[in-house]
């Protein structure tokens, strides 16, 4: 290292930690631990609540007799008091064994998420970053041009996106795509007599285009909303007497809308996008069941109707985490765009 930048380097370190202390961080993490055992707690009691368990709709088939459905009950433990079998699966869960799905044949909790649970990521991932990527600048630019045309227009288009149910708008591009022969008309890939035979970049790529209807379902329902926050919080900076005096001093319009404006505007936008983190897996459900794409949500929806206990309660387990890992990143994001603000 050249060592003009070691006393630069230390600088950042120190910059660094003045603003991410890791001690807050640690206790922050220390914390989820009760919070996720209240969860897992209430959650286990309100899934319970639920009159019936699984082997309900098998009492309607003649094929399974009265001692079949006893030793099914046995074999999942659900014959036991409801502490007992609390306890149990939260033995289980700590050694990251979230029981045996009773829906899926009894396979393995965490194997079926962990198939699954990517291919929810990629796709919101990908949503997440085209609706950011699109949202922002967006509302950047019809709150410095407000009241014009293409204010009016893109405001018009925003509340229409807001009025539309997410299912909604899965139904009308479906449609389209039923019309469209260059749109995919719905599932992960190809029929696989096509998919196996494609090189790795076709593969690739006709994976993107299975995901482009979700994709542009989840985009067309987030970019309205955040784009209308952050015009909001675009105009009420700009009213700002800060504002004003850097205007005032002669500062460039380029200067005062990126420096003051903006900085300060994209605060509570930080907040949204440490939630949204955390509906990452959660967030997409129905988007998933309409469009029969098969990723998480889908799979927790089939595991709710058929009161698929531990599936459902890992399912619950992993979006718990993601909300506070969500919230603690949006504090620290926080903390990093605006240094007027300190954690810990």
């Amino acid at each position: 290292m050249h060592p003009d930048k070691a006393p630069s380097l230390r600088r950042f370190h120190r910059k660094l930690a003045s603003v991410l202390p890791w001690r807050y961080i640690l206790a922050r993490i220390l914390q989820m631990i009760p919070t996720l055992l209240g969860i897992s707690i209430i959650s286990f009691i309100i899934i319970q609540i639920a009159p019936g368990d699984f082997t309900t709709s098998y009492r309607l088939n003649p094929q399974f007799s009265e001692q079949t459905l006893k030793d099914m009950s046995e074999r999942f433990g659900l014959d036991k008091p409801l502490f007992v079998q609390y306890f149990k699966w939260l033995w289980n869960a700590l050694r990251l064994d979230f029981g045996e799905s009773t829906k899926y044949a009894g396979m393995k909790v965490f194997s079926l998420i962990s198939t699954r649970v990517m291919r929810t990521l990629r796709l919101s991932l990908l949503a997440m970053f085209f609706t950011w990527l699109i949202s922002i600048p967006l509302g950047i630019y019809c709150a410095m041009r407000q009241y014009t045309l293409s204010d009016k227009v893109f405001s018009v288009l925003a509340f229409i996106g807001m009025s539309l149910p997410t299912f909604f708008v899965a139904f009308l591009l479906l449609m389209l795509a039923a019309t469209v022969p260059w749109l995919p008309p719905g599932g992960l890939t190809s029929i696989p007599s096509v998919y196996e035979n494609l090189s790795f970049w076709g593969k690739f790529l006709d994976y993107l285009w299975h995901m482009t209807i979700p994709a542009a379902v989840m985009i067309l329902s987030g970019v309205a909303g955040l784009m209308r926050i952050m015009r909001g919080n675009v105009l009420e900076v700009k009213r700002a007497q800060y504002v004003v005096t850097a205007k005032a001093k002669g500062l460039s319009s380029r200067k005062v809308i990126f420096k003051h404006i903006v900085r300060n505007a994209i605060n509570p936008m930080v907040t949204i996008f440490g939630y949204e983190l955390s509906a990452l897996l959660s967030g997409v459900g129905l988007t998933e069941a309409v469009l029969a794409y098969p990723g998480l949500g889908l799979l927790m929806l089939d595991a709710v109707l058929a009161q698929d206990i531990y599936l459902v309660m890992g399912g619950l387990m992993m979006s718990s985490v993601l909300l506070l890992v969500g919230n603690l990143i949006a504090d620290i994001l926080l903390a990093i765009v605006d240094p007027r603000i300190k954690v810990g």
